[in-house]
């Protein structure tokens, strides 16, 4: 019984661990250029998750799901830049950059 406790444990802490070492809090920005969401996709740019993974982003309320298409963002204190339809969805856009949290 005392194994069984303890593989569940166990099983419970690395889900968590695993789970909890992929969010992150920072700052957003956006982005405009030609290959940016084309069709109104929602698309974002992330320095490490692999193309294609989509990510969770939450901002003032807003949460959105889009899809890693690009490398970046390369300026220091950014964790994720957004295509404009995904800046727009999530409600930024008249601010330019904002301390969103990615899941």
């Amino acid at each position: 019984m005392q194994a069984q406790t303890l593989l569940v444990f166990l099983a419970s802490f690395l889900l968590f661990a695993f789970s909890a070492a992929h969010a992150e809090s920072g700052l957003a920005s956006y982005y405009g250029y030609a290959k940016a969401g084309r069709g109104g996709e929602l698309t974002c740019a992330h320095r490490t998750r692999p193309f294609g993974t989509v990510l969770r982003v939450s901002y003032s309320g807003r949460t959105i799901q889009c899809r890693v298409n690009d490398r970046g963002p390369f300026i220091r204190g950014r964790i994720v830049d957004l295509s404009v339809p995904a800046a727009r969805a999530l409600g930024m856009m008249s601010a330019g950059v904002v301390r969103v949290s990615v899941d």
